[in-house]
């Protein structure tokens, strides 16, 4: 008898559903052959745990015992979390996009029996609504056109599937260089909001990889558009005033109304972002959210072992944002005295500011106040802090995903060596230390297996282009930071197993492993998505690598990426950002090599000062008097020579003269 066979799994969000009366399968080829032995279509439901309109759809359908009876009389019913098979999710988001249909989760997607797409959508209601069909009658339709249509249903999958590999072929052109760069930049930043800052009106998503080209290569008016976003979304509701971190987008222009869940991958990028801008800016707001981000994710998802969680839940006790929000009297009963002036900063009414709710913002008062007005806000932030802590928590997805975790070691790298935090740098170093022991395999021939997702225990899923390019990133900022040789060894081991696994005949790399045997097509792109684009990240690393080890074949590795997709940049300059990066690296690379004994004062503060003044595209070495650099290194002939702490800065082929202290380095690098 078929049953639901999701109880074993130990993904979150699938064993959110293992009660559900729907006989889910998770996918894997038993679910297909049972789809083939029974001539059945397949139901395929993508979500992840913290997904709001994912519970949504639950509860209302999934849970529901009638609707559930026609899934399973209609249909083979699969479910998939997106975060642990994000190339699964990639290939239907590719499938439902070419049929017409705006992507997101959860994701409806009805098959053959082999997996291939003939019609999909996201969200359906239980009755006909939101301009949609109701799900039960949508079942009986689309069972209809698979038992009466069968001609034109192999006809859809088949152009479908064509289409999703034809996506895989990029427009090639040139390597952009300065002048390009800067051009492209001032197009990006004409599309920002000039009232609310971000990209667009609502809904709105950070964009932070499009954010970081600006900040790297606009002028004056450019970045300004920047500083504008990244006020306002430090000050708005998307921002959690009392506990730290972000959520994941805001439903309205202004960014006062988030979905509210938090997600690993958005705080490591936020971190990254505004870390990046306070070199330049030393804005004290930017600071304030990278030390209180940092905090929460130190504070709530870290596991004891050092690897990160996932996600927290955008609902409670199945109301969205529930722990998250407050009214005015409940603020009024804690603070008393000071309400009013809480109210004041914080944009609390008495009729609310969302569906008769405040969620707390900044947005009205956006400046920073004088000394004793902050510490009195601090201190009732405080308060309302542990009156919340009472409160029913959101859900946490305690899954550790190799990619995700990669992005935040990096920031947090970036993060401790700019605000001289070692306890970060250790935290960074604890969680490397986790994927490197639980989702890294040796093989005894001497080459090596990365996985992508750990739970309770078990490592599971092969890894994607994204989870070995982040990784490498990672560990590239690890070796920049501790001068660690090992550091620099996997980075190069994971470049190796991305060309022998992932490369295409041109060289840019493919999402998925070379030997990957469940999935019915092999996407590839340079697109960011809410993180960044795995062959953007690879170009990125490879460019490192190159200006690291000397290696050309890096350079060349690099160079064919961002190559292969130059043609694209043009028309969609907000999704090529880390590839844009990348190339702005390799035309200008920008390499602060400090020669002298790691524990001389002299040499930490010539470190502190590369740290904290270098921008965010570069590389940072420190090497002990005698100890050689690689033969194209363009300062290796004046280390040598160097008989006192000392630092070179180095653009292209051309070096400084040497550089004694902070200072003088310091005004090089601006």
């Amino acid at each position: 008898m078929t049953r639901n066979m999701l109880a074993d799994e130990t993904s979150p969000y699938l064993l959110q559903h293992a009660d559900n009366p729907v006989h889910w399968y998770p996918w894997g080829p038993e679910a297909l052959a049972r789809a083939k032995i029974e001539d059945k279509p397949v139901l395929l439901s993508v979500g992840y745990a913290a997904c709001h309109w994912c519970h949504v759809m639950a509860h209302e359908s999934f849970e529901d015992p009638a609707t559930a009876a026609v899934m399973n009389r209609l249909f083979v019913n699969i479910k998939v979390d997106r975060e642990e098979r994000p190339d699964l999710d990639a290939i239907y988001q590719s499938a439902l996009a070419l049929m017409g249909e705006a992507g997101g989760w959860p994701l409806t997607m009805f098959c053959t029996p082999d997996g291939k797409p003939f019609w999909g959508g996201t969200y359906f209601p239980p009755r006909a609504g939101y301009g949609r069909p109701g799900f039960p009658d949508l079942l009986e339709h689309i069972d209809r056109i698979y038992r009466t249509e069968g001609d034109k249903v192999a006809t859809n999958t088949e152009g479908i599937v064509r289409a999703i590999d034809d996506l895989a072929r990029a427009q090639p052109g040139d390597i952009p260089g300065p002048a390009k760069l800067a051009g492209l930049a001032r197009s990006l930043a004409a599309e920002v909001d000039s009232r609310n800052g971000g990209f667009g009106s609502a809904t709105k998503f950070p964009h932070v990889s499009a954010l970081k080209f600006l900040w790297a290569y606009g002028d004056g008016e450019v970045r300004e558009a920047v500083l504008l976003t990244l006020d306002r979304m430090a000050q708005g509701g998307i921002y959690d005033h009392l506990g730290g971190g972000f959520a994941r987008y805001s439903t309205d222009a202004a960014w006062l109304a988030p979905h509210f869940e938090k997600m690993l991958y958005d705080n490591a990028q936020f971190i990254d972002i505004y870390t990046t801008v306070w070199r330049s800016t030393r804005h004290p707001l930017y600071e304030a959210r990278v030390r209180e981000t940092v905090g929460w994710l130190l504070r709530e998802m870290a596991h004891p072992d050092g690897g990160f969680y996932s996600s927290l839940d955008a609902d409670t006790e199945g109301v969205e944002g529930r722990f998250y929000v407050w009214n005015s009297n409940q603020i009024n009963d804690l603070l008393r005295d000071g309400f009013d002036l809480f109210a004041h900063h914080y944009d609390v009414r008495e009729e609310g500011n969302w569906d008769g709710h405040t969620i707390l913002n900044r947005l009205r008062s956006p400046g920073i106040g004088d000394d004793d007005t902050e510490q009195r806000l601090a201190d009732m932030r405080a308060i309302l802090f542990t009156a919340r802590a009472d409160r029913v928590r959101p859900g946490l997805d305690d899954k550790i995903l190799t990619d995700w975790n990669a992005l935040t070691i990096a920031a947090l790298v970036e993060a401790a060596m700019v605000f001289r935090e070692s306890a970060w740098l250790e935290a960074a170093r604890r969680a490397y230390a986790f994927v490197r022991e639980r989702l890294w395999v040796d093989e005894p021939t001497g080459g090596m297996t990365l996985l992508h997702s750990w739970r309770d225990g078990s490592a599971r899923h092969m890894a994607t282009i994204d989870d070995h390019a982040a990784l490498a990133r990672a560990a590239i900022a690890l070796f920049e930071a501790t001068g660690t040789g090992d550091y620099l060894d996997d980075a190069s081991a994971l470049a190796a197993r991305l060309h022998a696994n992932f490369a295409g005949n041109d060289g840019a790399f493919y999402f998925t492993d070379i030997d990957a045997q469940d999935v019915i097509v092999r996407t590839r792109t340079g697109f960011d998505n809410p993180t960044p684009s795995g062959n953007g990240l690879a170009a990125d690393v490879l460019g490192r690598l190159y200006l690291l080890t000397g290696d050309a074949r890096h350079r060349s590795g690099a160079e064919a990426v961002i190559r292969v997709f130059a043609g694209e940049h043009e028309q969609h300059p907000i999704g090529y950002g880390t590839l844009l990066l990348a190339a702005g690296q390799i035309n200008g690379a920008l390499q602060v090599t400090v020669v002298g004994e790691p524990d001389d004062p002299d040499t930490q503060e010539l470190l502190d000062t590369a740290w904290r003044s270098a921008p965010v595209q570069r590389t940072i070495s420190c090497l002990a008097p005698g100890a050689p650099l690689h033969a194209a290194h363009p300062a290796g002939g004046k280390i040598n020579a160097a008989k006192h702490p000392v630092a070179f800065v180095c653009r292209g082929p051309v070096c400084s003269l040497p550089l004694y202290d902070g200072a003088a380095l310091a005004l090089e690098l601006s």
